[in-house]
């Protein structure tokens, strides 16, 4: 150890060429080193940081590539699926009068609740329809009297009518001493859809800013 450390004194840094062979595989050493550390931060760090967003940007591609050949492998059934809910929505909307039907369902509720023997006491449409995307819909306050089992029967002749009407917020009291007459208070809503014009017209709406607040 001393042999070796008698090397590194008395060296001349003027001229490196007469260095023992230790202290020149050391400056070499260390030089090389410095060039490496230059070059990495000058350049090469520059080259990793990309090469690792590559494998990143590779990875997500991949995982985009495996979920889009699903899709088109399944893309036939995505295709059925699609014509079932189109015949799915079509007859849905079937069920839904349009603007000259909308009186005749009115009468065919009306007639519903005659046909079981109960008495009308009110039958008022809502002044105006709820308009909402490709639907209105238009609350009629009703109420009737007359027994429970007449009303029950109503309510499931309703049910069975080809078009769609609901009793909402259904209200049954007592409306007679003999307790046998009961009076019935409810919404019934029915449904009707928009034609173009007033798909067009809901669209439009739909589009324009909300008025700004002051």
């Amino acid at each position: 150890m001393n042999k070796l450390l008698e090397q590194f004194k008395y060296l001349n840094p003027k001229d490196p060429g007469t260095w023992p062979a230790l202290p020149k595989l050391l400056a070499l050493l260390a030089t090389l080193s410095a060039l490496v550390a230059v070059g990495y931060a000058v350049d090469w760090q520059g080259q990793v940081e990309e090469l690792e967003a590559g494998a990143v940007q590779e990875a997500k591609l991949k995982v985009d590539y495996k979920d889009k050949k699903q899709l088109s492998v399944n893309l036939d059934l995505y295709r059925q699926q699609l014509r079932e809910i189109d015949n799915s929505f079509g007859a849905l909307l079937k069920q839904l009068p349009n603007r000259s039907q909308m009186d005749a369902l009115l009468v065919d509720i009306n007639q519903a609740g005659l046909g079981r023997g109960l008495q009308f006491e009110l039958f008022k449409p809502a002044p105006q329809e709820t308009m909402k995307e490709f639907y209105a819909e238009l609350p009629v306050s009703v109420r009737v009297t007359g027994t429970y089992h007449d009303m029950g029967q109503f309510a499931s002749d309703i049910a069975q009518l080809s078009r769609i009407v609901t009793l909402n917020d259904i209200s049954i009291n007592l409306a007679g001493k003999d307790g046998s007459t009961l009076a019935m208070d409810t919404s019934a809503k029915t449904f009707r859809y928009l034609d173009d014009e007033e798909v067009s017209k809901q669209k439009r709406s739909a589009k324009k800013p909300a008025p700004a607040k002051k």
